[in-house]
């Protein structure tokens, strides 16, 4: 119960933030839209933080004791593998054409794969937190 609060909540800080602040200083949302936006995403997150927090953990596993650049391509790795079924397949359930989910899913790696390592490293922080308590 311990590492799925914590995978939970390192995920929901983490986007809520990062998404927050792309969508309020780069898109150009309103706070409500934006507030409206992250609540709306709070769900999801919920069931995927612990899930991917597994994920992320069996594959880092299998670079145990490499160098930084193993681990940043193993983050990278297990980000993508990941997220982009789900992001996926919650445009389906958007009901996006096949052409929105493609343009999406294109846009959306890049982002995925600048933002895996830096969240992997927050997720690990947040799991040395919690471990003290």
């Amino acid at each position: 119960m311990r590492a799925f609060i914590v995978d939970t909540l390192a995920t929901i800080v983490f986007f809520t933030l990062v998404a927050g602040a792309t969508e309020l200083l780069i898109v150009g949302m309103t706070p409500g839209q934006v507030l409206a936006t992250r609540a709306v995403t709070i769900p999801v997150m919920v069931l995927t933080g612990r899930p991917y927090g597994r994920w992320r953990d069996a594959v880092l596993t299998r670079v145990a004791g490499s160098g930084p650049v193993a681990r940043t391509l193993a983050d990278v790795g297990a980000f993508l593998t990941f997220q982009v079924p789900v992001y996926g397949a919650i445009l389906m359930l958007a009901d996006a054409t096949t052409g929105q989910v493609a343009a999406a899913l294109t846009s959306a790696t890049f982002f995925m794969v600048i933002l895996a390592r830096p969240f992997g490293l927050f997720l690990d922080a947040a799991r040395r937190i919690a471990a003290r308590y």
